[in-house]
Parts: structure tokens; sequence; C-alpha cells
């Protein structure tokens, strides 16, 4: 059976924007306007983005993106599996290539912020699986009992 290949991809692609729709809807329905940290199709855009997909027979199925900080400091941006493939291992598939991108770009710290409410439990879970850890608030984000802050050291 084909695994899928996660490559840079185009966040403007058609599946893509569907795709992120569903993200942003998901991640914004139970989180203060506040609180939305998630990037749009254009924020994905930004030169300090690396947006990447896994497609399985050209069938879209995850993404996932990093964002350059600074020189040692990254920060992952915009992970989402669709529902449909969710429990195979393709959320970890996608984390652990964005952790080993880091890694090869001489990033020292991989850094995340997601929702503290318990419809971001499965992403938190997963996140902690890979070895990120809580951490306090990083780069512009404000301390906020809605969102969860992790990191891992590379």
């Amino acid at each position: 059976m084909d695994n899928g290949e996660i490559s840079v991809d185009d966040p403007c692609a058609p599946d893509v924007r569907r795709l992120l729709d569903t993200h942003l809807a998901e991640v914004r329905a139970p989180t203060p306007p506040e609180d939305a940290h998630a990037l749009d199709v254009d924020g994905l855009r930004d030169a300090s983005v690396t947006f990447f997909s896994m497609r399985r027979g050209g069938v879209l199925l995850a993404v996932g993106a990093l964002k350059r900080l600074d020189p040692d400091h990254a920060e992952v941006k915009s992970m989402h599996t669709v529902a449909a493939a969710r429990g195979q291992g393709i959320g970890r598939r996608m984390a652990e290539h964005l952790i080993g991108v880091a890694r090869e770009e001489g990033y020292r710290r991989l850094s995340l912020e997601t929702g503290s409410m318990v419809e971001f439990a499965p992403a938190r879970a997963l996140y902690a699986s890979v070895g990120f850890k809580p951490c306090g608030p990083f780069g512009d984000y404000p301390a906020s009992p809605n969102s969860t802050y992790m990191t891992i050291e590379l």
C-alpha cells in the first residue's frame, strides 16, 4: 500500500484551500476570536513559511507548515489531517516530517500553539507523543487560558 508522500505544496491549490477552510472552521469554532491564531492562505504564503502536504495517489490527506521565527526557532502551523484519514498515523508522519525539516534547516527549537479546550486534546496528545513539552508563550503570543504552548529542543 502507498503510504503517501510529503512535499512542499501551494496553499492556493484548490484542494488545499478546501482543506484549509475546514481547518480554520474547526479550530476557530471553539476558540474566542482574540485567541484564534491559525494562519489563513495569505498567512501561509508568507516568505517565512514553508507549507507541506501529504498526498496518496494524488489525494490530499494532510497539511502542515513551518514558520521561521528567528535563525534558531521555528513554529509548527496549520497541522491538519482530513477526517477520513485520521487514526492512520498520518498526523504523526507530518509532525515527524516537520521536526526533521526543522533539524535539517538548523533550527535549535521548534514550538507550537494550540487550543487548551477539549476539542484540541487529540492534537496535544499527538504533539506530546513526538516529544513536544509544555512551555510558556513564545514569539508574539500572549498568555491565555485558551492556548497551550509546546516546544521541542532540536
